[in-house]
């Protein structure tokens, strides 16, 4: 079977990046933008940054913020009539994996109108029509969506979160500015750090991975490590490094898939709210330890990106214990809690069956099952 990589066809990376964005809109000759925003972000004045440059280009534009933090099926809807409303012809999203996620079902229900149910988009969808053209802008170095094929949406009537793969949502350009970032708080950026952190070492475990994907898992793992630490702390290097991380990070696990700590953390989101790179923080070294005896020698590669030293002296099981303990020391630093409160012992059956029925759970290097699922949410409840 041949190996298949998607990448977004342009992306500008480092300071003073979203003054890439006016001569974009302009060349690509669109008439008028549709703004994807969360109402923080409009609240803090972080999408003025980008609407900003807009006015003083004199770009006409709509700004939608109906848009919470775990985006449902009724923030698309809703979106979808407002770009129709407001006759636009592109989208500007601005902001983490929520403002991306709505962006993306938007701009694919827009073109492919005969999947105007949202639910109809879950796993791979045949769409045959690419998205409305698409500028993101992220503010969290996490979730990596400027880069990746993938969105997820809440279905609060059934408690749970669906996952949609579809080639054609793919942003065409991705503005990665770390100025865009420096004033995420430290809670959010640990969590969207770890998520990160997770999209990188489930990319390189998972089932589909392959040289070219373990070469940039491998070197988002490597600066995670070095940056996260420093970005909780809004040091202006490391707000950089991991704006790189991240997306590095996309480039790969969009292409192979993910493992059953995404399973987890979706249903854990959708249950319970709990913010996504939380949940994945929680799981990731639990995971680790789940799947070692199915990861050949990857984990003496992960250990030495995460600053392991001597990982060639040692053991096999040293090794394994080493990396899955530096990942559980930095989510600890970053201040993560090792325990979900809300977690009770009656949803139990149901939280293992919404994460066996995830998307991402087939490409977990082990094969799994509801009663080991069950058996991982009870090691974080308090």
């Amino acid at each position: 079977m041949a190996n298949r990589i998607i990448l977004n066809t342009t992306s500008f990376h480092g300071k003073g990046a979203i003054n890439e964005i006016p001569p974009i809109v302009k060349t690509k000759g669109f008439s008028h933008v549709f703004v994807c925003s969360d109402p923080d972000l409009i609240r803090f004045g972080v999408t003025a940054k980008v609407t900003g440059l807009l006015d003083k280009e004199g770009i006409p534009y709509t700004v939608y913020s109906g848009i919470k933090p775990n985006p449902t099926i009724e923030n698309v809807r809703e979106g979808v009539e407002a770009f129709k409303e407001c006759k636009a012809d592109s989208i500007i999203t601005i902001g983490g994996g929520s403002s991306m996620d709505t962006a993306k079902a938007i701009g694919i229900i827009i073109t492919n109108p005969e999947f105007a149910d949202v639910r109809s988009l879950e796993g791979v969808a045949p769409t045959k029509n690419h998205a409305v053209p698409t500028i993101a802008v992220p503010t969290t170095a996490g979730t990596a969506a400027e880069v990746t094929i993938n969105y997820v949406i809440t279905d609060t009537e059934k408690e749970r979160k669906f996952v949609c793969v579809d080639e054609h949502d793919i942003p065409e350009y991705a503005i990665v500015d770390p100025d865009m970032m420096s004033s995420m708080p430290k809670g959010l950026t640990a969590a969207t750090g770890m998520d990160a952190l997770t999209h990188a070492i489930e990319g390189y475990t998972t089932k589909a991975a392959w040289e070219m994907t373990d070469m940039f898992h491998l070197e988002a793992i490597k600066l995670i490590a070095k940056h996260l630490r420093g970005a909780v702390q809004n040091i202006p290097e490391d707000r950089e490094g991991m704006a790189l991380a991240q997306y590095i990070a996309g480039m790969g696990f969009s292409n192979v898939g993910l493992g059953i700590a995404h399973s987890i953390a979706h249903t854990l989101g959708a249950h319970y709210d709990t913010p996504h790179g939380v949940a994945c923080a929680m799981m990731l070294p639990l995971v680790m330890e789940y799947n070692q005896e199915f990861t050949g020698e990857k984990y003496r590669e992960i250990a030495r990106a995460m600053g392991v030293e001597g990982v060639d002296n040692m053991s096999q099981d040293e090794y394994r214990k080493a990396a899955v303990d530096a990942v559980r020391q930095l989510s600890a630093d970053v201040g993560i809690p090792a325990v979900n409160e809300k977690i009770r012992s009656e949803d139990l059956d149901q939280l293992a069956a919404d994460a066996y029925a995830d998307a991402c759970r087939p490409g977990n290097p082990r094969e799994t099952n509801v009663f080991e699922l069950k058996e991982l949410y009870m090691k974080i409840m308090p």
